[in-house]
């Protein structure tokens, strides 16, 4: 399975775990709740839901939006999670490894559903993601001292807002790691437990390895 579809079943089986739904209420969560969702396109998530279907880890039903069957209107499928599905995402869930903290787009669907994540896990995560980034960050120093004097202003000023930024998010991940530790859930609201990057991880700063 490669990782871009194992991405996108983790985040259908984990918003399928909070309430069923259609096709296109599935497609507008998977922006709204995850963010700049950049492992997959639309064409990609109807042929995921039928190998779902075929694995037994979803269901779907007919409705139609509140009309009754004889009036001709067509029949939303709506998709729902069923018992293997729930083991499979709790399974997703535990069997980590290195891309879910390396990996921008997998680091975010992780998290997005920490709640339901095991402390050890969210906690041995936070941590790989926080070593990934302080190793991007060594290197964007580094780069930085030797190429300083060819750089135009601009070109500079593009690699210092990448540096800032992955910064950030160190520090974000800093305190977020805190928190776990000690046993608290960052609040809501908390405008300090907030990635400072886009919704769930940042494209690599210039000059910085992929």
């Amino acid at each position: 399975m490669s990782k871009r579809i194992g991405v996108l079943e983790l985040a259908v089986l984990g918003l399928l775990h909070e309430s069923p739904m259609h096709g296109y209420e599935l497609r507008k969560r998977l922006n709204s709740v995850l963010g700049t969702f950049r492992a997959f396109s639309y064409g990609s998530l109807y042929p995921c839901l039928r190998d779902m279907l075929g694995r037994g880890w979803i269901a779907e039903d007919g409705a139609v939006d509140g009309a009754p069957a004889l009036t001709g209107k067509r029949a939303k499928i709506v998709y729902r999670l069923t018992a293997e599905g729930k083991e499979r995402f709790q399974q997703l869930l535990t069997e980590i490894g290195p891309s879910a903290w390396e990996d921008d787009d997998q680091f975010g669907v992780h998290f997005a559903f920490f709640a339901r994540t095991e402390a050890e896990v969210r906690l041995r995560i936070l941590e790989g993601r926080r070593r990934r980034l302080e190793e991007r960050l060594d290197y964007v120093r580094a780069s930085l001292t030797r190429t300083r004097e060819r750089l135009d202003s601009y070109t500079l000023e593009l690699q210092r807002h990448g540096l800032e930024s992955v910064e950030r998010e160190v520090r974000w991940l800093n305190e977020l790691i805190s928190s776990e530790r000690a046993g608290a859930a960052p609040r809501a609201g908390d405008s300090s437990q907030v990635s400072p990057t886009e919704p769930f991880g940042d494209p690599s700063p210039a000059g910085s390895p992929s």
